[in-house]
């Protein structure tokens, strides 16, 4: 897998490479703001970006533009955004074209190389992911929104658990359900968020758009 990586912080940056390196992955190339970044994407185009929301010169959200800005110019490009924090209202944004390959995890998930790895494969073959942590979140705003109204407590245990990038089967293994249950479950989710058919990919997409929706934003 060829990567990118956009980190401002030169010992993050290089302990990323070395992590990459040890993982089978190709760096093609490692830079420290957006503009360097984006230039870096159209010149490599690489199967995946590794990118910190806050780059130079402001440390605001300047990488989450560069990826916003990256996947305008490459539909569907895949993204990695790593955060410090847990911010919900970029992960929305980062979500809105409903493309998939994108993922959300905070920095300190890269010490765990297997979680860290899986969620680099998900994201690059168009997959979503967002960090436990985020999701959890997004869980306790959910007990007073009014989607809780229309999903039943399973249904959304599997709603959140497709937001953190889980196939059928690991929700199956998680929840201890069989798949065809799992199947079942995602079926009538879809069905109650009014998610016409459509490509399944995309639609679980859409499902986690909703259910960022439901959350976000209620205190």
């Amino acid at each position: 897998m060829r990567i990118v990586i956009a980190e401002d912080l030169l010992l993050l940056r290089e302990g990323l490479q070395r992590v990459l390196s040890e993982l089978d992955c190709t760096v093609v190339a490692a830079v420290e703001d957006a503009d360097q970044l984006l230039a870096a994407l159209d010149r490599e185009r690489p199967d995946l970006a590794i990118v910190d929301i806050r780059l130079p010169p402001a440390y605001r959200d300047e990488g989450l533009r560069a990826a916003i800005e990256a996947r305008r110019r490459r539909p569907g490009m895949p993204i990695l955004i790593l955060s410090q924090y847990i911010e919900q209202a970029y992960v929305r944004e980062l979500l809105a074209d409903a493309g998939g390959g994108i993922g959300y995890l905070l920095k300190d998930r890269v010490s765990d190389v297997a979680e860290f790895l899986a969620a680099l494969h998900t994201v690059a073959a168009g997959g979503t992911v967002l960090d436990p942590e985020v999701v959890s979140g997004l869980l306790s705003r959910l007990g007073r929104a009014e989607v809780r109204k229309v999903l039943t407590p399973r249904e959304h245990q599997v709603l959140g658990s497709m937001a953190r990038g889980l196939s059928n089967s690991a929700i199956a293994a998680e929840l201890v359900i069989t798949e065809r249950a799992v199947n079942k479950y995602i079926n009538r989710i879809f069905s109650k968020l009014g998610l016409p058919p459509a490509d399944d990919a995309n639609r679980r997409v859409l499902a986690v758009l909703r259910y960022l929706d439901a959350g976000g934003g209620r205190g």
